[in-house]
């Protein structure tokens, strides 16, 4: 036997016992103790052959276990082996991933537009000609990449066009009734619709009708580290998500995002389009100086709520910290409902990961 025969013998050797071990820790519960020593038997066995340097006897051995496996394993067959095996593996990757969500990172999907245009919540152009890619099964496609799903939303009844109301769970939603059914369409198509002669409130429409057609655009689904400010304290100007918990005028139980503007112990007002700390107009951040900036869809920080003159301030408590959108003509933020406890932090945005959009990648 020469040297690379020796080599495939001894790696052959090695796979085997490796096979034996996983035979005994997935399908041992369910084969008879005798099997189960015997298989182990031939496993020590095989294993003390490797260790001397007689391969007459490796090679005898080897046999023995391989046998032994096949004689076993078939004698008593696992119904669905292989997929009972891949489950197993899928229970173990999904156990890993809510360890991740639960200590790590967490998935979040931005809701509204308050971040904009930062970071895009669920929106929605109306009117727009579909395409060849909006067909199926392109439309699958352009949905994976771009987040984009183009639809037509048409009466299921005939009756009056009642008042439009947010959905209860879901922000960028638009709920109305139509004959005492309920029927939903994109928030931002409300104003478009109201515009138009055919769908005012109260306007009679027949079943068949198209309430809203057009694109709706998914909106940003970024990763939050969760692990990080257990290590350091958080800083102005990274996206912070926290939860709405015992926040006044705030619905318990979800998340918001914004970016983080005021720290612990400072005092915050606002000489638009500035942010201004401690009396001085802040700068040298890349993302309070893009909105400062008031360039494109910027428009810098405005007045708002409780903040309605140069005179407004708020002093922040050893445990406090101030959020804003960057949208700051369209975000309700710490401007209206006060600030954010150190308790309800649970960490900085840190990354888009879908869709492919020119604002996937790093949060800036």
């Amino acid at each position: 036997m020469n040297f690379l025969e020796k080599r495939k013998l001894a790696k052959t050797a090695k796979l085997t016992i490796q096979q034996a071990i996983h035979v005994v820790n997935m399908r041992g519960d369910l084969m008879d103790k005798d099997d189960v020593d015997a298989i182990k038997h031939h496993a020590v066995a095989l294993s003390d052959a490797m260790k001397g340097r007689d391969h007459a006897t490796l090679h005898d051995r080897l046999n023995a276990l391989a046998a032994c496996l096949e004689r076993h394993t078939l004698k008593h067959p696992v119904r669905g082996g292989a997929l009972r095996e891949n489950f197993e593996v899928l229970v173990v990757a999904i156990a890993v991933a809510m360890g991740l969500r639960a200590y790590f990172i967490q998935p979040f999907k931005i809701p509204t537009g308050s971040m904009q245009p930062t970071l895009y919540g669920i929106t929605a152009t109306s009117d727009v000609q579909p395409t060849i890619a909006d067909r199926f099964p392109l439309n699958l496609v352009k949905f994976a990449i771009t987040g984009d799903w183009y639809s037509v939303r048409k009466a299921k009844t005939s009756g009056t066009l009642g008042t439009a109301l947010m959905h209860a769970t879901d922000p960028s939603v638009a709920v109305f009734r139509i004959g005492g059914v309920a029927h939903s369409i994109p928030k931002d198509a409300i104003v478009d619709a109201y515009g138009t002669s055919t769908y005012h409130p109260s306007r009679r429409i027949n079943a068949g009708d198209t309430l809203w057609s057009g694109v709706t655009h998914r909106g940003d689904h970024l990763f939050v580290n969760k692990v990080i400010w257990n290590f350091r304290k958080p800083r102005r100007d990274e996206v912070m998500v926290f939860t709405t918990d015992g926040i006044d005028g705030l619905e318990p139980g979800t998340h918001y995002i914004k970016r983080m503007c005021g720290l612990p112990n400072e005092t915050l007002s606002i000489d638009p389009p500035h942010l201004v700390i401690n009396g001085k107009r802040m700068s040298g951040l890349r993302g309070i100086d893009r909105v400062t900036a008031a360039q494109g869809l910027y428009s810098g920080y405005q007045w708002a709520g409780q903040f309605n003159s140069i005179n407004s301030k708020r002093d922040l408590g050893p445990d406090e910290y101030f959020a804003m959108g960057d949208n700051t003509r369209n975000s309700k933020d710490s401007r209206y409902w006060g600030t954010v406890p150190l308790s309800n932090l649970v960490g900085p945005a840190v990354v888009v990961y879908w869709p492919f959009t020119k604002r996937w990648g790093l949060i800036r």
